[in-house]
């Protein structure tokens, strides 16, 4: 009788990460610009809070200024992590164990190269089927913990870098509004001559520290702080695949993985699959 091909196991299907927007930074950017014009809006004629020359020294000035400390490959990179941040795709840590210590369970019954069978049903998380290929290829459970690490730490230098250009942007833009506020008082008291330069003036000395607050404050700081925590969301993740990985490839008992697995886990995501 011919072999049959040994079809994947049914408990064994991880769907990819579903991405979707994140409601919070939206509704949150969404609310605080709509309060500031909405304060803008009943206090007066909203045109006066228009100034080009204030919008080129804040906005283009912030981007020159942090693009002299990064490179454009960096910037560019930023700008892409900033529509994931948007766009966010999470897998719960208390799904990823689970499905760790069935692939852990499934090694312990039916052997390591059993997995084989399951490679096809995890593609939709990558860095999980990096390690078990690694384990069904005979690569040593030390070996594929430290090879995942490193991706690990790589993933995250990635994420700190960007951090750092989006928390730069955001101490530069005040500064740039500080820089407009010296340019039209300058001007200002370079023409107390002709009474209608100092309006205008007035308006670039005021607007650009007004930009440089509204865009530090309200778009580059609260952007960085949520791209760290997406990161410290998305290493915990690794962290359980790589566990998982490396506790296969040593071969250890599932029950001693589900206790390292909940040693990391928070309290409130912590798993209970053999009790």
């Amino acid at each position: 009788m011919a072999n049959e091909t040994p079809k994947p196991n049914p408990e064994i299907q991880v769907k990819a990460a579903k991405t979707t927007m994140d409601l919070a930074t939206v509704i949150g950017l969404l609310c605080g610009f709509g309060l500031v014009i909405s304060a803008i809006v009943l206090g007066g004629d909203p045109k006066s809070f228009i100034n080009p020359p204030s919008v080129l020294i804040v906005i283009g000035g912030t981007f020159a200024v942090t693009t002299m400390c990064f490179s454009f490959s960096e910037i560019g990179h930023t700008f892409k992590v900033i529509m994931k941040t948007v766009f966010y795709g999470a897998r719960d840590p208390s799904d990823a164990a689970i499905q760790v210590l069935r692939i852990a369970e499934m090694a312990r019954k039916q052997g390591v190269l059993s997995l084989q069978k399951i490679l096809d049903s995890i593609a939709s998380e990558p860095f999980m089927h990096k390690g078990v290929a690694m384990v069904v290829d005979g690569t040593p459970g030390e070996e594929v913990e430290a090879i995942m690490r490193r991706d690990i730490q790589a993933t995250i230098q990635r994420h700190i870098k960007s951090t750092g250009v989006l928390r730069r942007a955001g101490e530069f833009a005040p500064a740039m509004g500080l820089i407009g506020t010296l340019i039209g008082l300058v001007q200002m008291l370079g023409n107390l001559e002709d009474p209608s330069t100092i309006g205008p003036s007035m308006a670039v000395a005021l607007l650009t520290t007004f930009y440089g607050a509204v865009l530090a404050n309200m778009v580059f700081l609260p952007l960085a702080s949520k791209l760290e925590r997406n990161s410290a969301e998305e290493t915990l993740v690794s962290n359980v695949y790589l566990m998982g990985a490396a506790s296969i490839g040593r071969q250890e008992n599932p029950r001693r993985l589900e206790m390292l697995l909940n040693s990391v886990l928070p309290p409130s995501k912590r798993v209970q699959y053999f009790d």
